[in-house]
């Protein structure tokens, strides 16, 4: 093979994320070694950190190519790749290495290469996939850089989907759809006995809502300010609240105390605000817990005396402590009994209107934006 000629969406220095960041360019994309995959990618997910994480580049990283919710077909496959062949469907999703402590364990998220597989802009050894003419250009995000025609990914981040399913639609389940839901059914696990608040009604909040409605969950409450977005929430059985109705901030904690007796068994906060954080933890019963998964602000104020006398847990969760060789897999399945029906969450934008796809996502006109070509 030649490296193939592609069309990327460039994040170039310095980047500010906001207005129409990205720029289209014509690059070279490497060959698959014999550990990787070459996908012709069909649709890839707008996600909330595609627009954050290169404002927190040095600028050498620089120029550079985000997309981590991609999904295509396989074009090729390195030699050492198993279970994956040239025409499957995949969704790629983050990369672990498969072979430290904790994703022996199990638990692939929280492996000790993450950075370095996800974050770095290149393969472990130092070398980089794409290139400019005589440019190098980062990438790798994720193990797959899909905001371009094509993506080089791994075997360890790409799942195999049926042929049939809409690839637009599964993008999300590489990564924001996958922590809603992963949070509640790999975290949380609430019973039909307990109790679960949503800060934020985005992506990743109403994943969440609809994966524990879908599960069987007791009382789900949502609060989100978008009038839309509470009716989504309200669509999969849970209450909505919105955080403006009240007088002052605290009544967003007694309204919840009120529709859960006494307050929530768990708590999702995907807004990183430190206010909003703060607020979900004083909604929370004795012994509740936290699961904290925006990205945004660098530090969260706690409210020690709470936490110190109620035993509440406040923590995180990468990627919803899925393997996405598991979880894509069982969401599909759960899509398809009706038990995680989030297609109507998708508006799909052609990759020309990533400017359009960026604005109404921000100003909530749509819950997930996912870019096609």
């Amino acid at each position: 093979m030649c490296p193939v000629q592609t069309t990327v969406l460039l994040a170039e220095a310095p980047f500010t994320g906001a207005d129409h960041p990205f720029t289209f360019a014509d690059v070279e994309i490497d060959d698959p070694r014999p550990d990787e995959v070459l996908v012709r990618v069909v649709a890839t997910g707008l996600c909330h950190t595609d627009l954050t994480v290169p404002t927190m580049l040095p600028a050498e990283m620089f120029p550079t190519v985000m997309g981590h919710e991609g999904t295509g077909v396989v074009e090729a496959v390195g030699a050492d790749v198993r279970g994956i062949e040239v025409g499957d469907h995949v969704v790629m999703s983050f990369r672990s290495c498969r072979g430290c402590g904790p994703c022996e364990a199990g638990d692939v998220g929280y492996c000790e290469q993450h950075i370095l597989l996800n974050y770095m802009g290149m393969r472990p050894d130092g070398s980089t996939t794409m290139r400019r003419g005589e440019q190098a250009v980062f990438g790798s995000f994720f193990g797959q850089s899909s905001f371009a025609r094509h993506a080089l990914a791994y075997a360890d981040n790409c799942v195999v989907v049926p042929k049939h399913l809409d690839l637009a639609l599964l993008a999300p389940f590489g990564c924001g759809f996958q922590t809603g839901a992963g949070t509640v059914l790999n975290v949380l696990r609430p019973t039909a006995a307990e109790s679960l608040v949503v800060f934020g009604a985005g992506a990743v909040g109403l994943a969440a809502v609809a994966a524990a409605c879908g599960a069987g969950a007791g009382t789900v409450v949502a609060v989100d300010p978008v009038a839309s977005r509470r009716e989504l929430a309200e669509w999969y059985g849970a209450r909505a609240l919105d955080p403006a109705a009240g007088p002052d901030p605290g009544s967003v904690v007694d309204r919840v105390k009120e529709l859960t007796g006494g307050g929530a068994s768990y708590a999702i906060d995907t807004t990183a605000l430190p206010a909003v954080v703060q607020q979900a933890q004083h909604s929370l019963r004795s012994r509740g817990t936290l699961v904290a998964l925006g990205l945004g602000a660098p530090e969260y104020p706690i409210d020690a005396i709470d936490l110190l006398q109620s035993g509440k847990i406040v923590r995180s969760s990468v990627e919803g402590d899925a393997d996405p060789q598991l979880m894509i897999p069982e969401l599909v399945r759960r899509r398809s009994e009706g038990a995680f029906d989030v297609d109507h969450l998708v508006a799909t934008y052609p990759f020309e209107r990533i400017a359009d796809a960026i604005a109404d996502t921000t100003a909530g006109k749509v819950v997930k934006a996912v870019l096609t070509w």
